[in-house]
């Protein structure tokens, strides 16, 4: 069965009278347009939070004991699933714990 491919464009929601001011410059000035602008800014705020984001990724794979990579996985596909404070009270001792005394 043919899937239809998924839409890699974002909507971005509207900026504001000021940043979209300060985005028409900015792009101006480096010679883009205001998509090609945001891209790039946009890319480098996630390169600059990289580490933040990978660690944020470890909690929660520790907190469900399962790996980093599976993790990340079952976020970028739309698998992740929060844990309600209940749940993860009745869940078994996670590595959280362990990984927090080291």
């Amino acid at each position: 069965m043919d899937m239809a491919r998924k839409d890699d464009r974002l909507t971005v929601p509207a900026l504001g009278e000021w940043y979209s001011d300060l985005l028409a410059v900015d792009a101006a000035i480096n010679n883009r347009t205001p998509g090609q602008q945001f891209q790039s800014l946009g890319c480098a705020k996630l390169q600059e939070r990289e580490a933040k984001i990978r660690e944020r990724v470890t909690y929660l794979a520790q907190k469900r004991g399962i790996s980093p990579d599976e993790m990340w996985r079952q976020l970028v596909t739309g698998r992740f699933t929060k844990i309600l404070p209940e749940e993860w009270a009745d869940m078994p001792e996670q590595s959280v714990e362990q990984s927090n005394s080291k």
